[in-house]
Order: C-alpha cells, then structure tokens, then sequence
C-alpha cells in the first residue's frame, strides 16, 4: 500500500483528498510531523505552486525525519477556479482573492467574485476548477510527476448550500443545478476537478 504525505495545511483539503483516495493508500497528514515549513505559493502557474510544495516539503521531511519511517511520497495539490468572464482569473490566487494578511475568508472571496460578477449573466458565467497534483518520491524529489484535473460549470447568483468549503457555494458543475456545496461530498467526490487529477494519480500507482 503506498504512503502518501499530503502537503497541505488545509485540513479541509486534507480531508478531502484522503476521502477520495480511500483505502487503497496510506495517507498522512503534515500534522504528524512538527514544524513543518509554509511554503510560499509564489508561482504563475498551478503546476509551478505544486511542484515547489512537493519538492519543498520532501526536501524537509527527509532532512527532519532521522530514525523515523517516512512515506514513499509526498503529494501536493495546487488548485483554483478560473472565471471565463474574468480572463481567468483568480487562478493561482483563488485562495488569497480577497487579499493577504488574513482577509481572504472563504466569506470574503465569494462575496468579491460576486461584485466582480454583477450584471454578468447566463452563459458568461462559465467557470472551471482547475487542479494540479505533484508527486514526489522521498529520496527522488528532484523527479516530480505531475496529474491535472478540470471540473467544468457555472458561477451562481447568490451561495447555496452548507457543505464543501471554498468557492463551493457558488459553483455549479456541469449537468447539475444545485452547488458543489448542494451537492455534497458524495457527489463531488465523484466528479471534482481533484478527483479527476487523483483518479490519473491512482491509475499511475496501480491502484486505479
């Protein structure tokens, strides 16, 4: 079974990538090992943030851990909605759309896409989650092996929906009329954007 260590943070990413791989992997999380660094997300591209988390953290992690059994990998994630009517944008800078310095709530960021969206309507709405994983092998991490995913949908109105957490409120996945956050964890679990990126990852670990 392969041991995968999530380099994230975010528990609630955290959470949900260990739902979707399931049983077939070993997950760990950053919290079993103190004094983990905060990498700088500092790169242009999804793929550039994760690659450098996965290096960064592997690097660490085999610097730290004398004595300790590690796991084979270490598993980042970057990920973001790119917004058709806004050139893209948040992108990389989903998380942190509202601003630095503690203001980009999950609260903050989908209230100013909102304004952002005023008077935007049908079609124009368009939106994808984009995700991009990197995997590193402990004592390789110079070899990164990189799986992307995109879940296609809509921006809505007004958030709905108590589930899920970051843009979930708002965004409607194609062949759907309800929010992720609607939705639930059982069906976004199934069709994400990070579900597609880890089923390309589990498929490469053979347990596709």
């Amino acid at each position: 079974m392969p041991s995968l260590l999530i380099a994230s943070h975010n528990t609630h990413k955290m959470a949900e990538m260990a739902t979707i791989l399931g049983e077939d992997f070993d997950v760990q999380s950053l919290a079993r090992h103190n004094g983990a660094p905060e990498v700088e997300e500092n790169g242009d591209t999804f793929t550039a943030n994760a690659v450098k988390k996965a290096v960064e953290t592997a690097a660490w992690l085999s610097s730290q851990a004398l004595g300790q059994a590690l796991p084979d990998f270490v598993l980042a994630d970057d990920s973001g909605l790119a917004v058709d009517a806004l050139g893209g944008s948040p992108g990389v800078h989903s998380a942190r759309f509202a601003g630095d310095n503690g203001n980009s709530t999950d609260e903050a960021n989908n209230a100013k896409l909102l304004r952002a969206l005023a008077g935007v309507t049908g079609d124009d709405r368009g939106a994808q989650f984009q995700c991009v994983l990197a995997l590193a092998a402990l004592g390789q991490a110079s070899e990164v092996r990189t799986f992307d995913g995109i879940c296609r949908g809509r921006i809505a109105q007004a958030e709905s929906g108590q589930a899920g957490f970051g843009y979930d409120p708002l965004f409607i996945p194609d062949g759907h009329d309800l929010s992720f956050a609607e939705l639930g964890p059982l069906v976004k679990n199934a069709t994400s954007h990070r579900a597609r990126a880890l089923a390309k990852l589990a498929e490469y670990l053979g347990r596709g």
